[in-house]
């Protein structure tokens, strides 16, 4: 059994990217699963409706045994602070002796813990996943932690390759969309990852003050220097979508916004605009999809035009998210090492 844990999506290189997104493809066309006697315990500190739903779908599939718990609902609290002397709030159960123990119960953990959005080393310094990694005694899964979301990255690279061919030099515009509240930046910051190891020539379009973290679009550039691709950033909407072939919305708090999250709230009232709407794919390319990882707000990040027309990838993308998760679970729990 490989032990490998799957964080940031990075993690099987390009080529082993490539090769679980058209494995998911292949699923969900019809190719048998690979069947295994397993287990696997996921444990859910956010709310989810795709990622929870797929998981267990995919698990089903495989024949792996899956178990869900969420803390401080039908489960403990969990205390995540190393060294913590004092637990006698609500915490009643430190991290590291639940994942020690869920190690023993599953061959496989996953996890999901959203960004708080307030404290930026705390946020930079992904605690929760970082605890699971630290403490398990075999192979931990990202179901969206304060940085990544690298299961949506790989419906988003099979939704690449079923309509473009090959990702690589193709042309994706990752566009802020509106929305009322602060939302983690984690999703994006997984569209520019996977999109730049690929390959894509991505372009992130902005409002002054929404950036990404600078340290994942440094490493995003660097990535995708060494696949063929770039990666540019700009607060100009229109030169992002001109000529693209997808254009991925998304709305996120920006990273400079840490300690003045009003300010940005604000703002975010006055960016109506960044809505995406049908003109804007006159200025795509044709062909070009619509692609979110949803919940979507109708007509505020999106119009229904936009939404529910031809140009929509939407509900394939989410769909996927369950064949994906099968790919990578036969890798991970079943199958062959990947391919670095």
């Amino acid at each position: 059994m490989s032990l490998r844990h799957f964080i940031d999506g990075t993690e099987p290189g390009p080529a082993g990217v490539e090769a679980i997104a058209r494995r998911a493809l292949a699923l969900s066309r019809g190719a048998p699963a690979l069947r295994m006697s397993k287990r696997l315990i996921s444990v859910f500190m956010n709310a989810s409706l795709r990622t929870r739903l797929s998981l267990d779908a995919a698990c089903h599939g495989l024949g792996i045994h899956h178990q869900s718990v969420t803390p401080g609902a039908n489960a403990w609290a969990l205390e995540m602070r190393d060294g913590a002397v004092m637990m006698d709030g609500d915490k009643a159960e430190h991290v590291a002796d639940a994942v020690r123990v869920l190690g023993q119960y599953g061959h496989a953990l996953a996890v999901r813990a959203f960004a708080g959005l307030q404290n930026r080393d705390e946020d930079r310094a992904d605690p929760v996943i970082s605890a699971f990694v630290k403490h398990a005694p075999g192979p931990v899964v990202n179901l969206e932690s304060a940085r990544y979301h690298p299961l949506q990255g790989l419906a988003d690279a099979a939704t690449w390759f079923d309509h473009l061919g090959q990702v690589q030099g193709q042309r994706i515009a990752l566009v802020w969309a509106p929305h009322p509240r602060a939302l983690p930046a984690a999703v994006p910051q997984q569209v520019l990852l996977t999109a730049s190891l690929l390959g894509a020539r991505i372009t992130v379009a902005h409002p002054e003050g929404f950036d990404l973290d600078p340290e994942i679009v440094t490493r995003a550039q660097g990535l995708a220097a060494a696949g063929g691709g770039e990666v540019q950033v700009t607060t100009d909407r229109r030169a992002a979508i001109e000529g693209t072939q997808v254009i991925v919305a998304k709305s996120w708090s920006g990273f400079s916004g840490y300690g003045r999250r009003e300010d940005e709230a604000r703002q975010r009232e006055t960016l109506g605009a960044w809505r995406v709407d049908q003109p804007d794919f006159a200025l795509a390319s044709p062909g070009a999809g619509f692609m979110h990882c949803l919940p979507l707000r109708r007509n505020v990040v999106a119009t229904d035009a936009v939404v529910d027309g031809p140009s929509s990838w939407v509900v394939q993308t989410a769909g996927l998210r369950m064949h994906t998760a099968m790919a990578l679970l036969e890798q991970l729990l079943g199958g062959d090492p990947w391919t670095a």
